[in-house]
């Protein structure tokens, strides 16, 4: 079993953290990447690896996902084989919860959080944080964690070349696994652990307009286009209408128009990162959405109509309903690719370069 521990501009905290875990258990192996600290810093990475840390070193700062990377590549060739518990150097995990997500991946669990309940005095840019994360990855997959921005996590050995091959470098990219998790056919496990907050959290490197904006940038980026899509039909509705002066010719004409434009930017904007299947299969498929949604959309407000729900907030239960759902279904079965199924599948999703102490 590895510790993994990135870390940035870290102070003695870090020191604590490796001291309580060769107190608890002495054989338990702990690598520690310093992620572009800078020389200041070097006396305390020197410290954690006299402790018998081995610590790799960024020259730059690349971000919190980008040492998480370093570090899984540093133990899959160096440890092959291991599973692999990532934990922050600032106090925020105690030992014991530590070593009880390490004792869960032990009985048998691929993808384990240590996932905090946000009880009692909880600093404002972390529940924000938070806050966003949840509630973007309940709308973006429809299931419910507790606390998706934790930095507490379990992994089973065979899972670090997949995690490799999940994209973000900075607080994204722990979201970004959390979203590909269930599609690559690797299921979360959640456990309850301490809600530890230090000095107000003052070293957390968080940033929380910034990086809440990143783990949203999704669905973000769905919202855009759909409101670039609705101006160039609202646009073209209007040139249409003034060029033929039939309604009807404008009002499809547009939607076409409108329906293309939405298509394409989903598939080369939104959903970019997925690797698309051929154009005509995906086209096909946006097409077919789009006429069962339309067709949902007429039979839930006759429906909500014939309940006695007003007509306008018939509409705006619909639409809002429908859009959540369409953002899944494509991202779900419209832009998806096909799962690894196995393990072996996974482990070979990426080769693992030689690493040495300083990248």
């Amino acid at each position: 079993m590895i510790v993994l521990v990135p870390s940035f501009q870290p102070t003695a905290r870090l020191l604590g953290v490796l001291d309580g875990l060769r107190a608890a258990d002495p054989a338990l192996g702990i690598v520690v990447v310093d992620d572009g600290s800078g020389p200041e810093y070097a006396p305390v990475f020197a410290a954690a690896a006299a402790r018998g840390a081995e610590v790799l070193t960024h020259t730059v700062n690349r971000g919190k996902g980008s040492a998480l990377k370093t570090g899984f590549r540093y133990v899959a060739e160096a440890h092959p084989h291991s599973d692999v518990v990532t934990a922050d150097g600032d106090g925020q995990h105690t030992t014991e919860d530590i070593l009880r997500v390490a004792e869960q991946l032990g009985s048998g669990a691929a993808l384990v959080l240590g996932g905090r309940r946000f009880t009692g005095e909880v600093p404002l840019r972390s529940r924000l944080g938070n806050t966003v994360a949840r509630a973007t990855f309940r709308a973006a997959t429809g299931r419910r964690v507790g606390d998706t921005q934790t930095g507490l996590r379990g992994f089973r050995a065979a899972l670090l070349p997949w995690l490799c091959t999940v994209p973000g470098d900075r607080f994204e990219y722990e979201f970004n696994v959390l979203l590909r998790s269930e599609r690559a056919g690797h299921p979360v496990q959640e456990i309850e652990i301490e809600t530890v907050y230090v000095e107000q959290n003052a070293s957390s490197h968080f940033r929380p307009i910034l990086d809440s904006l990143r783990v949203a940038k999704p669905l973000l980026a769905y919202v855009a286009a759909s409101v670039a899509s609705f101006a160039v039909d609202v646009a073209a509705l209007a040139a249409l209408f003034a060029v033929t002066g039939e309604l009807l010719l404008s009002v499809v004409g547009a939607r076409l128009l409108s329906g293309t434009i939405n298509f394409l930017l989903n598939r080369h904007l939104v959903f970019a990162e997925r690797e698309p299947r051929s154009l005509r299969k995906d086209a096909l498929s946006y097409a077919a959405l789009a006429a069962a949604l339309l067709a949902a959309n007429y039979g839930w407000m006759a429906a909500l109509t014939t309940l006695g729900v007003p007509l306008l907030a018939a509409k705006v239960i619909t639409e809002v309903a429908l859009y959540v759902i369409g953002f899944q279904v494509q991202r779900r079965l419209v832009f998806s690719r096909s799962p690894a199924t196995t393990e072996e599948e996974v482990a070979g999703a990426v080769p693992v370069p030689a690493l040495k102490g300083v990248l």
